[in-house]
C-alpha cells in the first residue's frame, strides 16, 4: 500500500512551521502519512507531531545531527523511506528541502517533483507545478517506484492538529559515508524581533523606490514595526545595496503567502510576483499607475510614498492602540 514520508524541519531541536505545509500535502494526497524529525535534542518536536494524525511520528535524535548539513542527514532520510517501503517522501521546498530533496531522490533511484503547488489524488498522484516565473501551470506524473517531493509553502496552508496522538518510534541514524569530510563551522544568523519573513501574517516589502538604505530605515521599518511584521524586498533594492538579499522576496528570493502583503515602491516585475502573488490580501502602494503590481493587488493607493507611508503608519499605530 502507498505512504507518504513526510520529512520535517526543525531549528535547534524545534519545529520549524514549514513542516506543516508538507503535513497538508500529505493530507490532500489521501494516502497514509508518517513523519520522520531528524536532529539532535528534538524530543519535543516529535511530542509536537504527534497531535497532526500521523500514522507514526519516527524521532531520529543524534549528535552527530545537531546542525543541517545534508551529506550528514540523507543517509538517513533514504535508510528510513527505504526500509519502510514508503512511496513518497514529502518535504517543504524551504532551503533546507531543496537541499535534501535532490540528494535523497538520488540515493533512493526516485523521481524528484520540486516545487508542488498542487496534488490531485488517484490511481496515481499528480503533481501541479508553475513554470516560467508562474506564467504556467504545468502537470505531471513521476513513474519511479519511488517519489521523492518538494512541496511550495506558500500553496500548502499550515496543517492544524487533528487531536490525534501517534505513537512515537525512535529510529537510529544511518552512517553517512563521505560525511566526514564535509564540517559544519557556523551559522550566521541575523537576529531580529521582527517575525520570520516565510512564517509572517504580514509582511511589507519595500521596492528600489525607496531610493536609499536610509529610505527604508526612516519611512518603511515604521510601517513594518507598526504592523508587528516582517520585512521584505524586491530584488531591485538588494542588488541597489539597500538591504541584506535574505530579505529578498521573488523567484529567485523567498516564496511568501502571509494574510497581508504590503507593497511599497515595488512595480511588479513578474519575479517579484512569482514570490508573493499568493498571499491573502495584497495591498500596494506606487506613483505609477500603470504598475504591474496593482493588476494582482486588491487594494491600490497611487501617490508618492514618502508622503503616504508615514501617514499610514500613524494611522496604523492609532487603530492598533484603539483595539
Amino acid at each position: 500500500m502507498s505512504k507518504i514520508l513526510v520529512v520535517a524541519e526543525t531549528s535547534g531541536g524545534r519545529l520549524k512551521k514549514t513542516t506543516h505545509s508538507a503535513i497538508t500535502f500529505a493530507r490532500k494526497a489521501a494516502l497514509p502519512f508518517d513523519i520522520l524529525v531528524l536532529g539532535h535534542g528534538v524530543e519535543a518536536a516529535a511530542q509536537e507531531l504527534r497531535a497532526f494524525g500521523a500514522g507514526a511520528v519516527l524521532a531520529v535524535d543524534d549528535a552527530s545531527l545537531a546542525h543541517f548539513v545534508a551529506e550528514a542527514y540523507t543517509p538517513t532520510v533514504a535508510d528510513v523511506a527505504r526500509k519502510g517501503g514508503y512511496s513518497v517522501v514529502a518535504v517543504t521546498a524551504s532551503s533546507f528541502g531543496k537541499d535534501l530533496a535532490p540528494r535523497v531522490a538520488v540515493r533512493l533511484g526516485a523521481g524528484l517533483a520540486p516545487d508542488v503547488s498542487r496534488v490531485e489524488a488517484g490511481a496515481a498522484l499528480t503533481y501541479k507545478r508553475p513554470m516560467y516565473a508562474g506564467n504556467a501551470i504545468g502537470a505531471m506524473q513521476v513513474t519511479t517506484a519511488v517519489q521523492v517531493v518538494t512541496v511550495r509553502q506558500s500553496e500548502f496552508e499550515a496543517a492544524a492538529p487533528s487531536g490525534g496522538s501517534s505513537p512515537v518510534s525512535a529510529a537510529a541514524a544511518s552512517p553517512a559515508p563521505g560525511a566526514e569530510r564535509v564540517q559544519f563551522v557556523s551559522f550566521e544568523e541575523v537576529k531580529s524581533a521582527r517575525p520570520e519573513l516565510t512564517e509572517a501574517r504580514v509582511v511589507v516589502s519595500g521596492g528600489r523606490s525607496l531610493k536609499s538604505a536610509e529610505g527604508f530605515k526612516t519611512v518603511l521599518e515604521p510601517l513594518v514595526d507598526a504592523f508587528g511584521a516582517a520585512m521584505g524586498a524586491s530584488r531591485a533594492a538588494v542588488d541597489a545595496g539597500y538591504v541584506p538579499n535574505d530579505l529578498q522576496v521573488g523567484q529567485t528570493g523567498k516564496v511568501v503567502a502571509p494574510g497581508l502583503y504590503v507593497a511599497v515602491g515595488i512595480s511588479g516585475a513578474i519575479q517579484h510576483l512569482a514570490g508573493m502573488k499568493n498571499s491573502k490580501v495584497i495591498v500596494a502602494i506606487n506613483k505609477d499607475a500603470e504598475a504591474p503590481i496593482f493588476q494582482v493587488a486588491d487594494y491600490g493607493l497611487v501617490a508618492d510614498l514618502f508622503k503616504v507611508v508615514p501617514e499610514l503608519t500613524e494611522a496604523v499605530r492609532k487603530a492598533r492602540a484603539d483595539r
